[in-house]
């Protein structure tokens, strides 16, 4: 368990986590609207956090008027913990740094972290002892595990897509249309 704050060459590539995510391909993204539902955020939101460089898309980021992001599951689960985060109360500005900090962290395994937080700052812990350590110090008053909301975002994502390819959507149904008419 540390307080994070390593550096590693992933924040070079700009990905928070490189274990424990599904196998996508190097160019496959979601766009905005998926990204936000699937984090349980708004669009607004979203927007307002690339605008200012909380979470950016990795996959593709606005190039000007009617250009779409295109996120990453990595930055998906990103949105989801920051969400996960303002939730318990955490200020943006410390999410901001806890973001920063998980990003030149880099994380091994990824099902068995937990972010802990004593409400002024984030701690990364990669077993049931850092956890039992830091709870035992009084500094831990709660923990989010990546790896549940990891599976979290999965079923979002899987969910969102049998959505979107449902025959019943009025929608697609009109824009299907459209296109053949």
């Amino acid at each position: 368990m540390s307080e994070l704050s390593r550096s590693d060459d992933r924040y070079e590539l700009g990905l928070l986590f490189t274990d424990g995510m599904p196998d996508l391909e190097e160019n496959e993204g979601f766009r905005g609207t998926i990204a936000a539902r699937a984090a349980g955020i708004s669009y607004r939101q979203l927007d307002y956090w690339a605008r200012t460089g909380l979470v950016e898309p990795t996959i593709r980021g606005a190039a000007g008027s009617g250009s779409q992001r295109l996120y990453g599951f990595r930055d998906i689960l990103v949105l989801k913990l920051v969400k996960r985060l303002l939730d318990t109360g955490i200020s943006l500005q410390q999410i901001r740094t806890a973001v920063n900090q998980l990003r030149e962290a880099g994380v091994s395994d990824l099902a068995q972290t937990t972010l802990m937080s004593d409400g002024a700052s984030v701690y990364m812990c990669t077993s049931n002892d850092e956890v039992i350590d830091l709870v035992s110090r009084g500094q831990g008053v709660f923990g989010i595990a990546v790896g549940k909301v990891l599976r979290e975002v999965e079923s979002s994502l899987v969910e969102l897509d049998t959505q979107a390819q449902d025959p019943q959507d009025e929608l697609a149904a009109r824009r299907a249309a459209r296109v053949a008419g």
